[in-house]
């Protein structure tokens, strides 16, 4: 018998990339595998009864097909894993999918810190985002802490090729007193954000300088006191690294009132991004953007927390119902898919971890690691819409069937994609006359049988795969455009109006001053820059609102100067009045009423 010898070549390049590619850990953080790995689970799952999502019981198996998978013990314990679709190429760094993680705020150990890493790698995600505080990183004014876990996790994400984005929430007790308020004075936050800049340079690419200010829990600030702290957090950001994305403060819900007022104090200027959060049903999600688009300034949009909620069932454990978990599962994509069509380059959804809130339980993780549902949820929208763009929205007849197409590229092939689900209880049949080439459900799992050209729809979202170069086989309205692109730059100077802040009336962004009183407003002059800065002051405030004022104001480099704007006793008047005030350039704009609103906050 002749021996045949075949030689195989493979390319340097090829190899180092499949290197390069995430594999699980050797130990299986999470139980979770790959498709075509041995399926080991430790004691006592692995002697339990095993089933699948569909609630199916299965043989034990060397291998099982991506999917959810629980083992059930005798006494009532479960144990969750899970099978993913193994990355074929890496996912770009431009992916809109992110995640946040709150490295530091959850997982104190480096084993528990390289293990979420792994996690998050599998599932195809690059962005995530952490947690600061600035308490603990500058205890006294002027000094900053040593080593500690927000170094830590910062290196070990980014060494990871992970891309970090780090927020902070809390003022020290010596920069305000509430420290749930952005410091009094604004030269504290422009010294410890030059601090962090410097201090993460090339690990944290991107700093949020505070988490929901407009809302009480993290201080209750008008939309004046955002833009006047955003223009200094970034002059600190960007003195300390001029490469960092340097975030806007970002935006814990879309109230108007707030949002007009941040807009009228023209801080457009000073964020890279414009940030925001929600948390509210889908139906909403158009006005929601829309509202937020008018003060972006043609920057591109990130929301840094999203999720549609779910609650808990069990009181000890604080997890959801098996149905809350399937609509857990179900929601990721949609999230997803709707938050990218209304104009967000970068969402992240809320949140890997298990994490409570009141009767709401949000992670996609349990605290052992295992996974929910929505883990596998969030590993197909990793891949399937990695570098996703958006295209548009499918205008179907059927009023009941939801649909966005997009270019992206799962496994690392430029592809279109159709997510699409309906939002009824019963099964839609609808066409699809394109050649597709592969559908995928909402936890990434391949639907079997044939397509010609009929899609059907579920309330559980499926992934549509088809070849990039064809026309787009349906009829699309188009991603809302953004607003013209904001071309001012950054001024050295800024404004503050600093009132007390028990006068703030959160649901009109204003200050109560009743009119029968005179009011005095510390408007505050800073210089950032290098030079002393002299110049005229000039105040407008409405008709029938009065003031009196010094007209000029010197401050010196790294100076602060406190001017008083009295405000005598006016007539009183129904609605907001605003009084804008100018030096060199800078402004700062406010909003007074006469009394508080009796309308209440949502």
């Amino acid at each position: 018998m002749k021996s045949i010898f075949v030689l195989i070549l493979f390319s340097p390049s090829l190899l180092a990339a499949a290197a390069d590619l995430p594999r699980p850990l050797p130990e299986h953080p999470g139980n979770i595998f790959v498709a075509g790995e041995t399926i080991h689970l430790p004691p006592p799952a692995d002697a339990a009864h095993w089933f699948n999502y569909d609630g199916k019981e299965i043989a034990h198996a060397m291998t099982l097909p991506i999917g959810y998978y629980e083992a059930r013990t005798d006494d009532g314990r479960r144990i969750t894993f899970g099978v993913l679709a193994p990355l074929e190429a890496q996912t770009p760094k431009t992916s809109p999918i992110s995640i946040d993680v709150a490295m530091a705020w959850f997982y104190k150990t480096e084993a528990q810190q390289r293990a979420v890493i792994n996690l998050c790698q599998l599932a195809g995600i690059n962005w995530v985002r952490d947690r600061l505080s600035w308490p603990t990183m500058e205890p006294a004014r002027g000094t900053f802490a040593g080593h500690n876990i927000y170094d830590d996790t910062a290196r070990l994400q980014s060494e990871a090729g992970l891309q970090v984005l780090q927020v902070n929430h809390a003022s020290p007790p010596w920069a305000n007193p509430d420290g749930r308020r952005q410091p009094l004075d604004l030269r504290d936050a422009y010294r410890f954000y030059k601090e962090m800049a410097a201090r993460w340079k090339g690990e944290v690419l991107a700093i949020e300088p505070w988490n929901e200010a407009d809302i009480d829990v993290f201080g209750g600030h008008t939309g004046c006191e955002m833009a006047t702290f955003q223009k200094a957090a970034y002059l600190g950001l960007k003195a300390g690294n001029p490469n960092v994305i340097a975030c806007e403060n970002v935006f814990a819900i879309a109230r108007q009132t707030t949002i007009d007022d941040f807009g009228a104090n023209e801080a457009t200027a000073y964020f890279d991004t414009y940030n925001l959060h929600h948390y509210v049903p889908f139906d909403r999600y158009p006005a929601y953007y829309a509202a937020h688009r008018t003060v972006s300034g043609g920057k591109p949009i990130w929301v840094t927390e999203c999720n549609v909620t779910v609650n808990w069932s069990d009181e000890k454990t604080h997890e959801p119902s098996d149905e809350a978990l399937r609509w857990q599962a179900n929601r990721v994509a949609k999230v997803y898919a709707m938050s990218l069509h209304e104009g967000s380059v970068n969402t992240f959804y809320f949140i890997l971890g298990h994490y409570v809130e009141r009767t709401l339980q949000y992670g996609v993780i349990h605290e052992d690691l295992t996974p929910r549902p929505a883990y596998l949820a969030v590993a197909a929208a990793g891949r399937l819409l990695a570098d996703a763009k958006p295209l548009g929205r499918w205008k179907h007849p059927d009023s009941k069937v939801s649909g966005y197409l997009f270019r992206a590229r799962p496994d690392g092939k430029e592809k279109l994609v159709l997510v699409a689900w309906t939002r009824g209880k019963e099964e839609v049949k609808t066409r699809l006359d394109a050649p597709v080439e592969e559908v995928m459900d909402h936890l990434g799992r391949e639907r079997q049988g044939t397509w010609d050209g009929e899609l059907t729809l579920t309330a559980a979202p499926v992934y549509a795969i088809l070849p990039a170069g064809i026309k787009p086989p349906i009829e699309l309205d188009p991603p809302p455009a953004p607003p013209p692109l904001n071309h001012d730059k950054p001024l050295s100077l800024v404004l503050q109006a600093l009132l007390p802040p028990e006068t703030i009336e959160l649901q009109q962004s204003a200050y109560v001053l009743p009119p029968e009183q005179e009011h005095v407003v510390q408007i505050v002059g800073y210089n950032f820059g290098g030079e002393a800065a002299s110049g005229d002051i000039s105040v407008v405030a409405p008709e029938g609102v009065h003031w009196r004022m010094d007209q000029s104001m010197e401050v010196l480099p790294n100076g602060r100067e406190v001017m008083r704007l009295k405000l005598p006793p006016r007539a009183a008047s129904p609605g907001v009045k605003t009084i804008s005030v100018r030096w060199h350039g800078a402004k700062v704009s406010f909003r007074i009423v006469d009394s508080p609103s009796t309308k209440q906050e949502k």
